[in-house]
């Protein structure tokens, strides 16, 4: 066999372009002490079988730290970021927002004494693309300050109409990984025109103008091969209504990624975004035989099959590898060895 048809699919398939960052489908908030430590305990729980996180945790500094207490609670998270408890690197840190005073000490802090395991610094209510371009920048002074050569993702909230408004130009900030939609913030800009039930499981996916925003913002990701997370879902007790939220969100609106603020939604965004089993198993068939021809067309059951498909098939074999689904020993061995 030539040594090409052993390329793997990333470097056959995308070449000189950047496929989107793989991250976990779900993002996990925890900001009370006791939570905190039992979501990383959970992480490292969940990801025993497969070897890897298969949600990731957002320790948070902006909701979870009592008003008076913002430099013990920042302590208390970089300690959880450097502990053995963040088994697998997949921790990241909601900061407090770039216009509040506590922004700049937050991510100096954070970089300071945890930049070298912090999986992402999450952003909240970034207005403009200046704003982000500020946000990211002021996060790269930092690493090169305490000498942390590695970068620190960035991921934002897109809470406002100015932030929906100017949402590609934000996508496509340099440094910037993947962009959430703050539903709660969002409904408060309408002024009460829309009704509370806008913000409930069921509302958030009727009312056309947060559809028309979860579109813009699932797009922009896309365009910019950035990671779309989904908002949440605060009926947290309703596991059926949370699936099928979960559901709509990875089918219908192209969101690879969802917020959790209970444990018990993790597993059911987990299941939610992760492809059935008929379909990582064609994708399986078709990028196997690909790859034994040299990422040259195939037939698959009368199907013709090329590179543009074959990129389709690798996204539905890696979000399977995200979520932790068992795959062919020859898919693991060929694929996610490392």
């Amino acid at each position: 066999m030539s040594t090409l048809s052993t390329i793997h699919p990333r470097q056959a398939l995308f070449g000189a372009e950047t496929a989107s960052p793989a991250l976990p489908v779900c993002d996990h908030y925890a900001g009370v002490e006791a939570r905190m430590r039992k979501s990383l305990a959970l992480q490292a729980e969940m990801g025993e079988a497969c070897g890897h996180a298969v949600f990731d945790v957002t320790l948070d500094l902006e909701d979870g730290a009592p008003v008076g207490g913002e430099a013990e609670h920042l302590a208390l998270v970089t300690e959880l970021v450097n502990s053995s408890a963040n088994a697998f690197g997949r921790a990241g840190v909601r900061v407090h927002d770039p216009r509040h005073r506590h922004f700049e000490e937050d991510v100096d802090t954070l970089i300071r004494q945890a930049g070298h395991r912090l999986a992402y610094i999450m952003v909240p209510k970034l207005g403009s693309a200046e704003e982000a371009q500020r946000a990211v920048a002021t996060i790269k002074a930092a690493r090169i300050k305490h000498g942390i050569e590695r970068i620190v993702p960035v991921h934002g909230l897109i809470e406002t109409h100015q932030a929906v408004h100017e949402v590609f130009d934000i996508a496509a900030t340099s440094g910037v990984e993947s962009l959430s939609f703050g539903l709660m913030d969002f409904v408060s800009e309408h002024r009460g025109a829309l009704p509370a039930s806008a913000m409930s499981a069921t509302g958030q996916f009727s009312h056309p103008l947060l559809v028309r925003a979860k579109l813009e913002i699932a797009a922009a990701c896309h365009a910019a091969r950035i990671t779309p997370s989904h908002c949440v879902v605060t009926e947290f007790k309703d596991k059926k209504t949370l699936s099928k939220a979960a559901e709509r969100a990875a089918r219908e609106l192209g969101y690879t990624r969802m917020w959790s603020i209970h444990p018990d939604q993790i597993p059911v965004i987990v299941e939610a975004f992760a492809p059935v089993t008929a379909e990582v198993d064609d994708a399986a068939d078709i990028l196997l035989a690909a790859q034994a021809a040299h990422w040259a067309p195939t037939s698959y059951h009368g199907v013709l099959h090329d590179r543009a498909s074959y990129r389709h098939y690798w996204h539905v074999l890696e979000r399977a590898w995200l979520t932790g689904q068992p795959l062919p020993e020859e898919i693991e061995r060929a694929f996610f060895a490392d």
